[in-house]
Protein backbone atom coordinates (compact mmCIF):
# COMPACT_ATOMS: atom_id res chain seq x y z
CA UNK A 1 0.00 0.00 0.00
CA UNK A 2 1.73 3.19 -1.23
CA UNK A 3 0.81 6.77 -0.20
CA UNK A 4 -2.76 5.81 0.70
CA UNK A 5 -5.08 8.69 1.60
CA UNK A 6 -8.73 8.28 2.57
CA UNK A 7 -11.11 11.06 3.66
CA UNK A 8 -14.61 10.97 5.10
CA UNK A 9 -15.86 14.50 4.59
CA UNK A 10 -13.47 16.78 6.43
CA UNK A 11 -11.96 13.90 8.42
CA UNK A 12 -8.69 12.45 7.08
CA UNK A 13 -8.73 8.81 8.19
CA UNK A 14 -5.55 7.81 6.33
CA UNK A 15 -2.96 10.45 5.52
CA UNK A 16 -0.36 9.41 2.92
CA UNK A 17 0.19 5.97 4.48
CA UNK A 18 2.63 3.45 3.06
CA UNK A 19 2.33 -0.07 4.49
CA UNK A 20 4.13 -3.20 3.27
CA UNK A 21 3.29 -6.71 4.51
CA UNK A 22 5.21 -9.73 3.28
CA UNK A 23 4.46 -13.37 2.68
CA UNK A 24 5.64 -15.55 5.52
CA UNK A 25 5.34 -12.90 8.24
CA UNK A 26 2.94 -11.77 10.93
CA UNK A 27 2.75 -7.99 10.64
CA UNK A 28 1.07 -6.26 13.60
CA UNK A 29 -0.82 -3.01 13.04
CA UNK A 30 -1.42 -1.04 16.22
CA UNK A 31 -2.74 2.36 17.21
CA UNK A 32 -5.48 4.08 19.17
CA UNK A 33 -9.13 3.78 18.17
CA UNK A 34 -9.61 6.20 15.31
CA UNK A 35 -5.94 6.03 14.28
CA UNK A 36 -6.94 4.67 10.86
CA UNK A 37 -6.09 0.96 11.22
CA UNK A 38 -9.49 -0.45 10.25
CA UNK A 39 -9.92 2.07 7.43
CA UNK A 40 -6.54 1.13 5.96
CA UNK A 41 -7.32 -2.58 6.16
CA UNK A 42 -10.83 -2.01 4.77
CA UNK A 43 -9.15 -0.52 1.69
CA UNK A 44 -7.00 -3.63 1.43
CA UNK A 45 -10.11 -5.81 1.80
CA UNK A 46 -12.05 -3.93 -0.90
CA UNK A 47 -14.65 -2.30 1.33
CA UNK A 48 -13.36 1.24 0.69
CA UNK A 49 -11.58 2.77 -2.27
CA UNK A 50 -8.69 5.15 -1.53
CA UNK A 51 -8.87 8.81 -2.55
CA UNK A 52 -5.19 8.68 -3.44
CA UNK A 53 -2.38 6.17 -3.51
CA UNK A 54 -1.81 2.72 -4.98
CA UNK A 55 -2.40 -0.84 -3.87
CA UNK A 56 -0.06 -3.58 -5.07
CA UNK A 57 -0.30 -7.34 -4.65
CA UNK A 58 2.89 -9.21 -5.43
CA UNK A 59 4.26 -6.05 -7.02
CA UNK A 60 1.32 -5.74 -9.44
CA UNK A 61 -0.99 -2.69 -9.14
CA UNK A 62 -4.60 -3.68 -8.39
CA UNK A 63 -7.88 -1.87 -7.87
CA UNK A 64 -10.67 -3.36 -5.79
CA UNK A 65 -14.27 -2.25 -6.27
CA UNK A 66 -15.71 -4.65 -3.71
CA UNK A 67 -14.74 -7.22 -1.06
CA UNK A 68 -15.48 -9.82 -3.75
CA UNK A 69 -12.59 -8.44 -5.81
CA UNK A 70 -10.33 -8.65 -2.77
CA UNK A 71 -11.26 -12.24 -1.91
CA UNK A 72 -10.75 -13.16 -5.56
CA UNK A 73 -7.20 -11.87 -5.03
CA UNK A 74 -6.97 -14.11 -1.92
CA UNK A 75 -7.32 -11.25 0.58
CA UNK A 76 -9.82 -11.51 3.40
CA UNK A 77 -10.56 -9.70 6.66
CA UNK A 78 -12.36 -10.54 9.88
CA UNK A 79 -13.94 -7.27 10.99
CA UNK A 80 -14.30 -6.11 14.58
CA UNK A 81 -18.06 -5.77 13.99
CA UNK A 82 -19.11 -9.03 12.42
CA UNK A 83 -20.53 -9.40 8.91
CA UNK A 84 -22.98 -12.22 9.71
CA UNK A 85 -26.70 -12.75 9.13
CA UNK A 86 -28.22 -13.33 12.57
CA UNK A 87 -31.16 -15.42 11.38
CA UNK A 88 -28.98 -17.86 9.37
CA UNK A 89 -27.10 -20.87 10.70
CA UNK A 90 -23.33 -20.97 10.92
CA UNK A 91 -23.12 -23.18 7.82
CA UNK A 92 -25.47 -20.90 5.86
CA UNK A 93 -23.27 -17.92 6.70
CA UNK A 94 -20.24 -19.85 5.45
CA UNK A 95 -21.99 -20.47 2.12
CA UNK A 96 -22.87 -16.77 1.70
CA UNK A 97 -20.63 -15.04 -0.81
CA UNK A 98 -19.20 -18.21 -2.33
CA UNK A 99 -19.42 -18.68 -6.11
CA UNK A 100 -22.94 -19.42 -7.40
CA UNK A 101 -23.95 -23.05 -7.03
CA UNK A 102 -27.26 -23.03 -8.88
CA UNK A 103 -30.58 -23.44 -7.10
CA UNK A 104 -29.32 -25.94 -4.49
CA UNK A 105 -26.83 -24.83 -1.85
CA UNK A 106 -24.62 -27.59 -0.51
CA UNK A 107 -25.11 -26.98 3.20
CA UNK A 108 -23.96 -30.49 4.11
CA UNK A 109 -20.60 -29.87 2.46
CA UNK A 110 -20.32 -26.51 4.25
CA UNK A 111 -20.99 -28.23 7.58
CA UNK A 112 -18.31 -30.83 6.88
CA UNK A 113 -15.80 -28.12 6.02
CA UNK A 114 -16.74 -26.22 9.16
CA UNK A 115 -16.06 -29.22 11.36
CA UNK A 116 -12.75 -29.87 9.59
CA UNK A 117 -11.49 -26.29 9.83
CA UNK A 118 -12.77 -25.70 13.36
CA UNK A 119 -10.94 -28.79 14.59
CA UNK A 120 -7.80 -27.98 12.61
CA UNK A 121 -7.52 -24.45 14.01
CA UNK A 122 -9.06 -25.02 17.46
CA UNK A 123 -12.07 -22.76 16.80
CA UNK A 124 -14.95 -24.98 17.88
CA UNK A 125 -18.44 -23.90 16.82
CA UNK A 126 -21.74 -25.72 16.12
CA UNK A 127 -22.37 -25.58 12.33
CA UNK A 128 -26.13 -25.97 12.83
CA UNK A 129 -26.48 -23.18 15.42
CA UNK A 130 -28.22 -19.94 14.43
CA UNK A 131 -25.95 -16.88 14.64
CA UNK A 132 -28.17 -14.95 17.05
CA UNK A 133 -27.91 -17.83 19.52
CA UNK A 134 -24.11 -17.58 19.67
CA UNK A 135 -22.02 -15.51 22.01
CA UNK A 136 -19.84 -12.72 20.61
CA UNK A 137 -16.81 -14.99 20.91
CA UNK A 138 -18.46 -17.81 18.99
CA UNK A 139 -19.54 -15.39 16.25
CA UNK A 140 -15.95 -14.24 15.91
CA UNK A 141 -14.86 -17.83 15.43
CA UNK A 142 -17.35 -18.16 12.56
CA UNK A 143 -15.81 -15.12 10.86
CA UNK A 144 -12.30 -16.54 11.20
CA UNK A 145 -13.30 -19.97 9.88
CA UNK A 146 -15.15 -18.43 6.93
CA UNK A 147 -12.00 -16.54 5.97
CA UNK A 148 -9.90 -19.71 6.07
CA UNK A 149 -12.42 -21.78 4.11
CA UNK A 150 -12.55 -19.22 1.32
CA UNK A 151 -8.85 -19.67 0.67
CA UNK A 152 -7.43 -16.28 1.59
CA UNK A 153 -3.62 -16.21 1.60
CA UNK A 154 -3.43 -12.68 2.98
CA UNK A 155 -5.29 -12.82 6.27
CA UNK A 156 -6.27 -9.68 8.18
CA UNK A 157 -7.34 -10.36 11.79
CA UNK A 158 -8.99 -7.50 13.69
CA UNK A 159 -8.73 -8.18 17.44
CA UNK A 160 -9.16 -11.98 17.03
CA UNK A 161 -8.18 -12.86 20.62
CA UNK A 162 -10.43 -10.35 22.37
CA UNK A 163 -12.86 -13.04 23.54
CA UNK A 164 -10.55 -16.03 24.01
CA UNK A 165 -9.06 -17.63 27.11
CA UNK A 166 -5.28 -17.44 27.58
CA UNK A 167 -4.92 -21.00 26.27
CA UNK A 168 -7.15 -20.32 23.26
CA UNK A 169 -5.30 -17.08 22.56
CA UNK A 170 -1.97 -18.88 22.73
CA UNK A 171 -3.30 -21.53 20.33
CA UNK A 172 -4.52 -18.88 17.88
CA UNK A 173 -1.23 -17.00 18.02
CA UNK A 174 0.53 -20.28 17.32
CA UNK A 175 -1.86 -20.82 14.39
CA UNK A 176 -0.84 -17.41 13.03
CA UNK A 177 2.81 -18.34 13.33
CA UNK A 178 2.13 -21.65 11.58
CA UNK A 179 0.25 -19.92 8.76
CA UNK A 180 3.12 -17.47 8.31
CA UNK A 181 5.56 -20.38 8.22
CA UNK A 182 3.46 -21.91 5.42
CA UNK A 183 3.80 -18.71 3.38
CA UNK A 184 0.64 -16.86 4.36
CA UNK A 185 0.78 -13.11 4.89
CA UNK A 186 -0.87 -12.44 8.27
CA UNK A 187 -1.83 -8.93 9.36
CA UNK A 188 -2.76 -8.73 13.03
CA UNK A 189 -4.63 -5.73 14.46
CA UNK A 190 -4.54 -5.81 18.25
CA UNK A 191 -4.57 -3.64 21.35
CA UNK A 192 -2.87 -6.34 23.44
CA UNK A 193 0.75 -5.32 23.29
CA UNK A 194 1.91 -8.51 24.98
CA UNK A 195 0.39 -10.57 22.15
CA UNK A 196 1.92 -8.25 19.57
CA UNK A 197 5.36 -8.76 21.09
CA UNK A 198 4.81 -12.52 21.16
CA UNK A 199 3.59 -13.15 17.62
CA UNK A 200 4.70 -10.31 15.33
CA UNK A 201 7.71 -10.20 13.06
CA UNK A 202 7.23 -6.48 12.39
CA UNK A 203 5.02 -3.82 13.99
CA UNK A 204 3.59 -0.70 12.35
CA UNK A 205 2.23 2.03 14.63
CA UNK A 206 -0.43 4.51 13.44
CA UNK A 207 -1.45 7.73 15.16
CA UNK A 208 -3.96 10.28 13.89
CA UNK A 209 -4.15 8.60 10.50
CA UNK A 210 -0.41 8.56 9.81
CA UNK A 211 2.43 6.09 10.26
CA UNK A 212 4.59 6.80 13.30
CA UNK A 213 7.07 4.01 12.62
CA UNK A 214 7.53 0.39 11.55
CA UNK A 215 9.84 -1.58 13.81
CA UNK A 216 11.21 -5.09 13.97
CA UNK A 217 9.78 -7.13 16.83
CA UNK A 218 12.26 -7.44 19.65
CA UNK A 219 13.88 -4.07 19.00
CA UNK A 220 11.48 -2.15 21.27
CA UNK A 221 9.42 -2.71 24.40
CA UNK A 222 5.78 -2.42 25.40
CA UNK A 223 6.13 1.00 27.00
CA UNK A 224 7.75 2.43 23.85
CA UNK A 225 5.00 0.98 21.65
CA UNK A 226 2.30 2.45 23.88
CA UNK A 227 4.07 5.82 23.86
CA UNK A 228 4.17 5.77 20.05
CA UNK A 229 0.46 4.91 19.94
CA UNK A 230 -0.84 7.67 22.21
CA UNK A 231 1.97 10.22 22.19
CA UNK A 232 2.43 10.20 25.97
CA UNK A 233 3.40 7.97 28.87
CA UNK A 234 0.75 5.55 30.15
CA UNK A 235 0.11 4.11 33.59
CA UNK A 236 2.41 1.15 34.19
CA UNK A 237 -0.45 -1.14 35.29
CA UNK A 238 -1.81 -1.19 31.77
CA UNK A 239 1.48 -2.38 30.36
CA UNK A 240 2.21 -5.07 32.94
CA UNK A 241 0.73 -8.54 33.15
CA UNK A 242 -1.72 -7.46 35.83
CA UNK A 243 -1.38 -6.71 39.51
CA UNK A 244 -3.95 -6.69 42.27
CA UNK A 245 -5.27 -3.23 42.92
CA UNK A 246 -4.68 -1.57 46.25
CA UNK A 247 -6.95 -2.85 48.97
CA UNK A 248 -9.63 -0.67 50.53
CA UNK A 249 -12.35 -1.01 53.10
CA UNK A 250 -15.55 -2.54 51.74
CA UNK A 251 -19.03 -1.81 52.99
CA UNK A 252 -22.22 -3.82 53.30
CA UNK A 253 -23.46 -6.23 50.65
CA UNK A 254 -24.92 -4.20 47.76
CA UNK A 255 -25.59 -6.87 45.12
CA UNK A 256 -26.56 -10.40 46.16
CA UNK A 257 -27.23 -13.31 43.82
CA UNK A 258 -28.52 -16.53 45.38
CA UNK A 259 -28.96 -19.92 43.67
CA UNK A 260 -29.75 -18.24 40.35
CA UNK A 261 -30.97 -20.35 37.43
CA UNK A 262 -31.98 -19.30 33.91
CA UNK A 263 -32.47 -20.65 30.41
CA UNK A 264 -30.35 -19.74 27.39
CA UNK A 265 -31.47 -18.77 23.89
CA UNK A 266 -31.59 -22.43 22.88
CA UNK A 267 -34.03 -23.15 25.75
CA UNK A 268 -31.39 -25.14 27.58
CA UNK A 269 -30.18 -24.37 31.12
CA UNK A 270 -27.58 -21.58 31.03
CA UNK A 271 -27.27 -20.83 34.76
CA UNK A 272 -27.25 -23.63 37.33
CA UNK A 273 -27.36 -22.31 40.86
CA UNK A 274 -25.10 -19.24 40.70
CA UNK A 275 -24.49 -17.53 44.05
CA UNK A 276 -22.22 -14.61 45.02
CA UNK A 277 -22.25 -11.26 46.80
CA UNK A 278 -20.60 -7.94 45.92
CA UNK A 279 -20.00 -5.39 48.66
CA UNK A 280 -19.93 -1.62 48.44
CA UNK A 281 -16.48 -0.52 47.31
CA UNK A 282 -15.63 -3.95 45.87
CA UNK A 283 -14.95 -5.06 42.31
CA UNK A 284 -15.98 -8.69 41.85
CA UNK A 285 -14.67 -10.26 38.63
CA UNK A 286 -16.12 -13.15 36.65
CA UNK A 287 -13.86 -15.03 34.22
CA UNK A 288 -14.75 -17.78 31.79
CA UNK A 289 -14.70 -18.88 28.17
CA UNK A 290 -17.36 -17.23 26.00
CA UNK A 291 -20.66 -19.09 26.07
CA UNK A 292 -20.52 -20.43 29.64
CA UNK A 293 -23.33 -18.30 31.05
CA UNK A 294 -21.70 -14.91 31.58
CA UNK A 295 -24.03 -13.09 29.17
CA UNK A 296 -27.12 -14.76 30.58
CA UNK A 297 -26.06 -13.92 34.14
CA UNK A 298 -25.62 -10.23 33.30
CA UNK A 299 -28.97 -10.15 31.50
CA UNK A 300 -30.83 -11.77 34.41
CA UNK A 301 -29.30 -9.37 36.93
CA UNK A 302 -30.22 -6.32 34.81
CA UNK A 303 -33.72 -7.52 33.92
CA UNK A 304 -33.14 -8.42 30.27
CA UNK A 305 -33.70 -12.18 30.78
CA UNK A 306 -36.07 -13.92 33.20
CA UNK A 307 -34.71 -16.03 36.03
CA UNK A 308 -36.24 -19.49 36.39
CA UNK A 309 -35.12 -19.80 40.01
CA UNK A 310 -33.15 -18.11 42.75
CA UNK A 311 -33.02 -14.42 43.56
CA UNK A 312 -31.23 -11.14 42.86
CA UNK A 313 -31.27 -8.31 45.38
CA UNK A 314 -29.91 -4.76 45.28
CA UNK A 315 -29.28 -2.94 48.57
CA UNK A 316 -31.41 -5.55 50.35
CA UNK A 317 -34.43 -5.20 48.05
CA UNK A 318 -35.42 -8.05 45.72
CA UNK A 319 -35.19 -7.15 42.04
CA UNK A 320 -35.61 -10.66 40.62
CA UNK A 321 -37.43 -10.49 37.27
CA UNK A 322 -38.15 -6.78 37.64
CA UNK A 323 -38.15 -4.63 34.49
CA UNK A 324 -34.87 -3.15 33.24
CA UNK A 325 -36.22 0.36 33.87
CA UNK A 326 -37.15 -0.34 37.49
CA UNK A 327 -33.79 -2.04 38.11
CA UNK A 328 -31.98 0.97 36.65
CA UNK A 329 -34.02 3.34 38.81
CA UNK A 330 -33.14 1.22 41.86
CA UNK A 331 -29.47 2.07 41.26
CA UNK A 332 -28.10 -0.47 38.77
CA UNK A 333 -25.89 0.55 35.84
CA UNK A 334 -25.27 -1.80 32.92
CA UNK A 335 -22.44 -1.72 30.39
CA UNK A 336 -23.53 -4.50 27.99
CA UNK A 337 -21.35 -6.90 26.03
CA UNK A 338 -22.40 -5.54 22.63
CA UNK A 339 -22.28 -1.76 22.79
CA UNK A 340 -23.88 -1.19 19.37
CA UNK A 341 -26.37 -4.04 19.61
CA UNK A 342 -27.61 -3.49 23.17
CA UNK A 343 -26.24 -0.22 24.52
CA UNK A 344 -26.20 2.46 21.83
CA UNK A 345 -27.93 3.37 18.56
CA UNK A 346 -25.48 4.08 15.78
CA UNK A 347 -27.85 6.17 13.66
CA UNK A 348 -28.70 8.62 16.45
CA UNK A 349 -26.63 11.57 17.61
CA UNK A 350 -24.62 11.70 20.82
CA UNK A 351 -27.28 13.69 22.68
CA UNK A 352 -29.96 11.09 21.93
CA UNK A 353 -27.69 8.26 23.05
CA UNK A 354 -26.74 10.15 26.21
CA UNK A 355 -30.32 10.31 27.52
CA UNK A 356 -31.44 6.73 26.87
CA UNK A 357 -31.25 5.99 30.59
CA UNK A 358 -33.07 9.15 31.76
CA UNK A 359 -35.19 10.35 28.80
CA UNK A 360 -38.44 9.88 30.76
CA UNK A 361 -37.37 11.82 33.87
CA UNK A 362 -37.01 15.46 34.83
CA UNK A 363 -35.11 17.61 33.95
CA UNK A 364 -34.55 15.78 30.64
CA UNK A 365 -38.29 15.52 30.11
CA UNK A 366 -41.17 17.72 31.17
CA UNK A 367 -44.23 15.55 30.84
CA UNK A 368 -44.24 14.14 27.29
CA UNK A 369 -41.85 16.86 26.06
CA UNK A 370 -38.09 16.43 25.76
CA UNK A 371 -36.11 19.53 26.74
CA UNK A 372 -33.55 19.93 23.95
CA UNK A 373 -31.33 22.56 25.58
CA UNK A 374 -31.15 20.55 28.79
CA UNK A 375 -30.39 17.40 26.82
CA UNK A 376 -27.59 19.06 24.87
CA UNK A 377 -26.05 20.51 28.05
CA UNK A 378 -26.23 17.09 29.71
CA UNK A 379 -24.57 15.45 26.68
CA UNK A 380 -21.90 18.16 26.56
CA UNK A 381 -21.06 17.52 30.22
CA UNK A 382 -20.66 13.77 29.66
CA UNK A 383 -18.59 14.36 26.53
CA UNK A 384 -16.31 16.79 28.38
CA UNK A 385 -15.95 14.78 31.59
CA UNK A 386 -15.20 11.51 29.79
CA UNK A 387 -13.14 13.05 26.94
CA UNK A 388 -15.33 11.72 24.13
CA UNK A 389 -14.14 12.72 20.66
CA UNK A 390 -15.46 14.37 18.58
CA UNK A 391 -16.91 16.74 21.18
CA UNK A 392 -19.95 17.63 19.05
CA UNK A 393 -23.19 16.39 20.64
CA UNK A 394 -24.87 16.47 17.22
CA UNK A 395 -22.40 13.97 15.70
CA UNK A 396 -23.76 10.54 14.79
CA UNK A 397 -22.76 7.79 17.18
CA UNK A 398 -21.66 5.44 14.40
CA UNK A 399 -19.06 7.97 13.26
CA UNK A 400 -17.17 7.65 16.55
CA UNK A 401 -14.36 5.17 17.08
CA UNK A 402 -15.10 2.12 19.22
CA UNK A 403 -13.25 3.57 22.19
CA UNK A 404 -15.19 6.83 22.11
CA UNK A 405 -18.48 4.97 21.72
CA UNK A 406 -17.60 2.93 24.80
CA UNK A 407 -16.65 6.03 26.79
CA UNK A 408 -20.02 7.64 25.98
CA UNK A 409 -21.86 4.47 27.00
CA UNK A 410 -20.01 4.30 30.33
CA UNK A 411 -20.51 8.03 30.91
CA UNK A 412 -24.27 7.66 30.45
CA UNK A 413 -24.53 4.63 32.73
CA UNK A 414 -22.49 6.18 35.54
CA UNK A 415 -23.98 9.66 35.38
CA UNK A 416 -26.32 9.04 38.34
CA UNK A 417 -23.64 7.48 40.59
CA UNK A 418 -25.28 4.03 40.68
CA UNK A 419 -25.01 1.76 43.70
CA UNK A 420 -24.07 -1.24 41.55
CA UNK A 421 -22.44 -1.60 38.14
CA UNK A 422 -22.62 -4.62 35.84
CA UNK A 423 -19.81 -4.14 33.30
CA UNK A 424 -19.44 -6.79 30.60
CA UNK A 425 -16.15 -6.66 28.63
CA UNK A 426 -15.87 -2.87 29.17
CA UNK A 427 -12.57 -2.56 27.25
CA UNK A 428 -13.16 -5.09 24.48
CA UNK A 429 -11.89 -3.74 21.16
CA UNK A 430 -10.63 -0.42 22.54
CA UNK A 431 -7.06 0.86 22.51
CA UNK A 432 -4.70 1.24 25.45
CA UNK A 433 -5.48 4.93 25.84
CA UNK A 434 -9.25 4.34 26.07
CA UNK A 435 -8.63 1.30 28.29
CA UNK A 436 -6.62 3.48 30.66
CA UNK A 437 -9.50 5.97 30.83
CA UNK A 438 -12.12 3.23 31.40
CA UNK A 439 -10.02 1.53 34.07
CA UNK A 440 -9.62 4.89 35.78
CA UNK A 441 -13.38 5.45 35.75
CA UNK A 442 -14.08 2.00 37.20
CA UNK A 443 -11.43 2.59 39.87
CA UNK A 444 -13.04 5.90 40.79
CA UNK A 445 -16.44 4.21 41.10
CA UNK A 446 -14.91 1.58 43.40
CA UNK A 447 -13.32 4.32 45.50
CA UNK A 448 -16.64 6.13 45.97
CA UNK A 449 -18.27 2.90 47.17
CA UNK A 450 -19.98 1.38 44.12
CA UNK A 451 -20.27 -2.41 43.95
CA UNK A 452 -18.96 -3.53 40.55
CA UNK A 453 -19.55 -6.85 38.84
CA UNK A 454 -16.85 -7.00 36.14
CA UNK A 455 -17.33 -9.76 33.57
CA UNK A 456 -14.31 -10.12 31.31
CA UNK A 457 -12.30 -12.66 29.36
CA UNK A 458 -9.17 -10.51 29.73
CA UNK A 459 -7.39 -12.02 32.73
CA UNK A 460 -4.90 -9.15 32.91
CA UNK A 461 -7.81 -6.75 33.31
CA UNK A 462 -9.42 -8.86 36.02
CA UNK A 463 -6.16 -9.24 37.92
CA UNK A 464 -5.51 -5.50 37.76
CA UNK A 465 -8.96 -4.29 38.81
CA UNK A 466 -10.67 -6.92 40.96
CA UNK A 467 -10.70 -7.65 44.66
CA UNK A 468 -12.00 -11.20 44.03
CA UNK A 469 -12.35 -13.29 40.86
CA UNK A 470 -14.86 -16.07 40.25
CA UNK A 471 -14.69 -18.51 37.33
CA UNK A 472 -17.84 -19.73 35.58
CA UNK A 473 -18.04 -22.95 33.55
CA UNK A 474 -21.19 -24.32 31.90
CA UNK A 475 -23.38 -22.18 34.12
CA UNK A 476 -21.73 -23.10 37.44
CA UNK A 477 -19.22 -21.29 39.63
CA UNK A 478 -15.92 -23.17 39.85
CA UNK A 479 -14.64 -21.14 42.78
CA UNK A 480 -13.52 -17.68 43.90
CA UNK A 481 -9.92 -16.49 44.32
CA UNK A 482 -8.16 -13.24 45.11
CA UNK A 483 -5.81 -11.78 42.48
CA UNK A 484 -2.81 -12.67 44.67
CA UNK A 485 -3.95 -16.32 44.79
CA UNK A 486 -4.68 -16.47 41.07
CA UNK A 487 -2.20 -17.67 38.47
CA UNK A 488 -2.75 -18.55 34.80
CA UNK A 489 -2.60 -22.29 35.47
CA UNK A 490 -5.20 -22.21 38.24
CA UNK A 491 -7.54 -19.93 36.32
CA UNK A 492 -7.03 -21.95 33.14
CA UNK A 493 -7.94 -25.23 34.85
CA UNK A 494 -11.03 -23.64 36.39
CA UNK A 495 -12.07 -22.16 33.04
CA UNK A 496 -11.77 -25.68 31.59
CA UNK A 497 -14.15 -27.10 34.22
CA UNK A 498 -12.06 -28.00 37.29
CA UNK A 499 -13.41 -26.81 40.63
CA UNK A 500 -11.01 -24.74 42.74
CA UNK A 501 -11.08 -27.33 45.55
CA UNK A 502 -10.04 -30.06 43.09
CA UNK A 503 -7.21 -27.91 41.73
CA UNK A 504 -5.91 -27.28 45.25
CA UNK A 505 -6.14 -30.95 46.20
CA UNK A 506 -4.28 -32.00 43.06
CA UNK A 507 -1.50 -29.52 43.82
CA UNK A 508 -1.26 -30.72 47.41
CA UNK A 509 -1.00 -34.35 46.20
CA UNK A 510 1.81 -33.43 43.81
CA UNK A 511 3.74 -31.50 46.45
CA UNK A 512 3.29 -34.24 49.09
Amino acid sequence: MLAITKRFGSVVANDDISFVARKGEVHALIGENGAGKSTLMSILAGLYRPDAGELRIGGTPVSFRSPGDAIAASIGMVYQHFMLVDSFTVAENIVLGTPAMGMALNIDEAERKLVDYSQRYGLEVDPKATIWQLSVGEQQRVEIIRLLIRGATTLVFDEPTAVLTPLESADLLQTMRSLAAEGFCVIFISHKLGEVETVADRITVLRHGAVVDTVEAGTTDRAALARMMVGRELAGALLDEGDAGSSQETGPVTLAVADLTAMGDKRLPALLGISFQVRAGETFGVAGVAGNGQREMAEVITGLRPATGGSVSLKGATITNASPRSIARAGMAHVPEDRLGDGLVGGLDLSSNAIMRTYHRSPIARGPMLMKRTIDRFADRLIRDYEVNPSDHSARLRDLSGGNQQKLLIARELAGEPAAIVAVHPTRGVDVGASEAIHGVLGAQRARGAATLLISEDLDELLALCDRIAVIYEGRMMGVVTPREADPETLGLMMAGSHLDDVRQARQAVSA
